[in-house]
């Protein structure tokens, strides 16, 4: 379904709650599963708020999202962008027929420019959507878009799950970028990491994924504890199931991850893998990733003799990667830090015993050492070969972790239960924005930032280069019918009316991080990689920065494509199956 979406009402009949069903506009700026975790997420919330009678509209641009078939109330309308990173051209320049309004021509400005444009762009295109949409939807969550296009009215009552900071991954790839050139590079590229500070500060109710996050959330972006509510995502416990009749490869160790991503910690599981096979000459690695032709991974493939021990496999299905998950004897996840770890809930639902750091929320995932995983210290070779090492050897403590891993993620990690704690999330923003008391602070943070700093963002966007003909700032101010999204020539441009942050808040103490953190905290596992300055833990000498939304900055501010395109999407869970 494109933008011209139909005007479907709700869902007949009352919600699994017993109250009426809610009409979600679940906005996504990158929303394909086999792109990240972002995707997944959407995929399996998305289906499970339908499963409960709601009605669920997903709004995403390219690479779309992938929704599961066959359930009431469910659809996708497309919001396209210019795709400018699409494959197998990333970095391309649009023809001039391609343009259609002067957001299209900011993007195209800010890739040029060496910057990341798609959380403020698709924000933009997000908030004229909804606004000619008016009334059409009772909330309207957003997917870490963060863009200054959401604050202000957007037509419902707006929640934001941040997944993690994406500051944690912007601070990871400064350490281990190497010359001011690439330094520079980074920064540019994690410009909207501003952009994202001003608006979480700005956002009524913020859902995360694990209590360490939340604690992160409060730290980098500043926001207020007693907005941010812990949800718990989880594994599709029925397709990530045992399966017996799988045989299992001896001495297969399997890990998600991407390898010129650093804080995905694939260096240090490959110099494990060399020491492991001085006892376990069978051992042998499954990645669930694109090969890297060059950096630091590929270098350690090729310093250690590994090149046969070593396999990369992408483009995989679900029902591909399960198998290859239940054929393992060993999971691993060798991470510097994770807002929640998906791969790792996914693993233990298998039934596959777990080798985990406890790098950030993996702890709160994975539990603790010895009972449910085995728990190492992030950027520990030698640690992670002594937990793979240990568990290839003992077949009873195999079965021992595995068995209680899955009883961990059923307790705790499904999307029936993710559904329904963010449907209740939903409801409570619903009513406390109808409130009278939201409607007295609306209408004071308007009057907050309708001042200088407001007019003169206003000024800089529309400048004459930003601009394409036929659109005068005037013509600016039209909100599209809808069903006008996709037609020929240029269209009107969106409300140019961005609020902006208000000065930082004064942070409230630091609110309990939730049971499953302190569980993990109790259990004696160190909770994160914190990021302050240099890194505990920090990546290999020579790492490569990746980048959000499938690519990598290029290696200077210009937008030259790259010799190697990651594919993945930063400050998510899980890296690509297939180039997007």
């Amino acid at each position: 379904m494109t933008a011209e979406a139909s005007q479907a009402g709700p869902p007949a009949g009352p919600a699994a709650d017993g109250l009426r069903p809610l009409r979600i506009a679940l906005l996504t700026y990158k929303g394909n599963p086999f792109c990240g975790g972002q995707g997944v997420y959407v995929r399996h919330l998305s289906r499970e708020l339908a499963r409960l009678g709601h009605h669920v509209e997903v709004i995403g641009a390219q690479p779309y999202p992938v929704l599961d078939e066959g359930y009431d109330g469910l659809s996708l309308t497309e919001l396209p962008s210019l795709d400018l990173y699409r494959q197998p051209d990333p970095f391309r320049t649009p023809g001039r027929d391609e343009y259609r309004d002067w957001i299209d021509a900011l993007e195209v400005a800010t890739m040029w420019t060496g910057g990341f444009p798609e959380p403020l762009t698709f924000s933009l295109r997000a908030r004229r959507h909804l606004r000619a949409r008016r009334g059409d939807f009772d909330v309207v969550h957003d997917n870490q878009t963060l863009g200054y296009g959401l604050l202000g009215d957007v037509g419902a009552p707006l929640v934001t799950t941040i997944h993690h900071p994406i500051t944690v991954d912007r601070q990871l790839e400064l350490d281990a970028a190497e010359g001011w050139q690439r330094r520079f590079s980074v920064k540019r590229w994690y410009g909207f990491t501003r952009m994202q500070k001003r608006v979480a500060r700005r956002l009524p109710s913020v859902l995360t994924v694990s209590g360490t996050s939340r604690q992160e959330i409060v730290d980098h972006l500043g926001v207020r504890p007693d907005r941010i509510h812990v949800v718990h995502v989880g594994a599709d416990t029925d397709l990530f199931s045992p399966d017996p009749a799988v045989p299992q490869v001896p001495g297969r160790i399997v890990t998600t991850s991407s390898a010129d991503v650093p804080l995905k910690g694939l260096v240090f599981l490959v110099e494990a893998l060399a020491k492991v096979r001085t006892e376990h000459p069978d051992a042998h690695l499954v990645v669930v990733g694109k090969r890297p032709t060059e950096g630091p991974v590929a270098q350690a493939v090729q310093r250690y003799g590994l090149e046969g021990a070593v396999e990369f496999v992408k483009g995989i299905s679900d029902a591909e990667l399960v198998d290859l998950v239940r054929s393992a004897q060993v999971a691993c996840v060798p991470s510097l830090y994770e807002g929640f770890s998906l791969p790792a809930a996914e693993a233990m639902a298998t039934g596959t015993p777990l080798v985990a750091t406890t790098g950030g929320a993996i702890p709160e995932v994975a539990g603790r050492d010895g009972e449910t995983c085995l728990a190492v210290p992030p950027g520990d070779a030698g640690a992670l070969a002594a937990g793979l090492g240990r568990l290839l050897g003992d077949a009873d403590l195999r079965t021992r972790l595995g068995t209680a891993g899955r009883e961990r993620v059923l307790r705790h990690f499904t999307w029936a239960r993710a559904a329904e704690g963010t449907a209740a999330r939903y409801r409570e923003e619903i009513a406390r924005s109808a409130g009278p008391e939201r409607r007295s602070a609306a209408g004071s943070e308007q009057r907050r930032v309708a001042g200088p700093e407001r007019r003169r963002l206003a000024a800089r966007l529309d400048r004459p280069a930003l601009q394409t003909p036929g659109h005068s700032p005037a013509a600016l101010d039209q909100v599209p019918s809808p069903g006008s999204e996709r037609s020929a020539g240029p269209r009107p441009g969106v409300d140019r009316t961005v609020a902006l942050s208000r000065p930082a808040l004064d942070r409230p103490a630091a609110p309990s991080l939730g049971p499953l953190a302190e569980e993990a905290t109790a259990g004696g596992v160190s909770q994160a990689v914190t990021v302050s300055g240099k890194s505990s833990g920090s990546p290999a000498e020579g790492a490569t920065a990746g980048a959000p939304g499938g690519v990598s900055p290029s290696p200077t501010p210009t937008p030259a494509p790259p010799e190697a395109t990651p594919t993945r999407t930063t400050g998510v869970y899980r890296e690509s199956r297939t180039t997007c």
